[in-house]
């Protein structure tokens, strides 16, 4: 050594002395080389099982497809059932009951959802940030038939009458943790230079959540409403238990009474076990996954193209 200067050849250890040289070039050892196999064969599973998911999906369009095409025509869609002669009828008391019953649990479960994300985000500590969080994930896992006996229990023994308004509700249960849960994840994407320029300006935290976080994020939050809205329409035992069993002869739009809906039609047709009302039911099924589909497609566009507006 000389002048401080580390030797490189008196530094490098001698051979046989058991300590490793930094200078060698690195080797894979046999544990590195388990790892990634390990690594490759979870890949290969991971790939696998999403194959199979996207067959499964598939399947259950070409199925459905198949069976419920041959009953879609103009007049099927815009015709009223006929009790009577059930293959000559159409769904437009269902279509319109459907509309409606997620839109009353959408406009119930929206602004809930979103001002518990607002106070996730904003307002909560970390406590009781995490009870909130558990109690809407235990929400979110609870089966649709308890919340709709829950909702039965308060709203249709109290009345003694089953009606749309009572299967909104229990749809608005099942859609509020998705929203809220989806709400402020898109609400922790909004930069915090945002509200440190508010906080700078002087603005008071209420305004600044309504005129610059809210805006920033309505992309975000009009998409994961109509995700869940999506799934809600879908659902069948709420409808089951606490809308009318009566198919609709006619349009009618009073959620105080039995609304029809397309998910209680294909049950009660295929309850029917005629081949006519089991085709109607199949095309009623074809229709309602259209308009889901269709609703998780125009949502995920709309979510892109709000990050890319955002730079996310």
């Amino acid at each position: 050594m000389s002048g401080g200067v580390p030797d490189p050849e008196a530094a490098a250890p001698e051979p046989g002395s058991g300590v490793p040289d930094p200078t060698s070039p690195l080797t894979a050892t046999g544990n590195l080389r388990r790892r990634a196999g390990v690594s490759r064969a979870f890949e290969v599973v991971a790939i696998v099982a999403a194959l199979v998911a996207v067959g499964v999906f598939c399947l259950v369009i070409f199925a459905v497809a198949q069976r419920g095409l041959s009953a879609i025509s103009f007049h099927f869609l815009t015709s009223d059932p006929n009790l009577v002669d059930i293959g000559s009828g159409g769904i437009a008391p269902a279509i319109v009951g459907s509309v409606i019953i997620v839109a009353i649990a959408t406009a119930i479960a929206m602004p809930l959802g979103v001002l518990i994300a607002v106070f996730l985000v904003e307002y909560a500590g970390p406590r009781s940030g995490r009870v909130i969080r558990m109690a809407l994930d235990l929400m979110n896992g609870l089966p649709t038939v308890v919340v709709a006996f829950m909702v039965y229990g308060l709203i249709v023994l109290g009345t003694h009458e089953e009606t749309g308004y009572a299967a909104s509700v229990a749809l608005a249960v099942i859609m509020l943790p998705l929203i809220a849960r989806s709400s402020h994840q898109v609400l922790l994407l909004v930069p915090g230079s945002l509200r440190e320029a508010a906080d700078a300006l002087g603005v008071s935290r209420w305004r600044t959540v309504v005129g610059v976080i809210l805006p920033s994020a309505l992309g975000g939050i009009v998409t994961a409403t109509i995700l869940a809205a999506a799934r809600a329409a879908g659902e069948s035992a709420p409808l089951i238990i606490l809308d009318s069993l009566v198919i609709g002869e006619v349009v009618h739009v009073n959620p105080l009474h039995g609304l029809a809906t397309m998910p209680l039609t294909v049950f009660t047709y295929l309850d029917t076990g005629t081949p006519a009302a089991v085709s109607q039911a199949w095309g009623t099924a074809l229709v309602l996954m259209a308009m889901i589909l269709a609703s998780n497609v125009g949502a995920r566009v709309f979510l892109a193209r709000n990050r890319s507006r955002l730079g996310l």
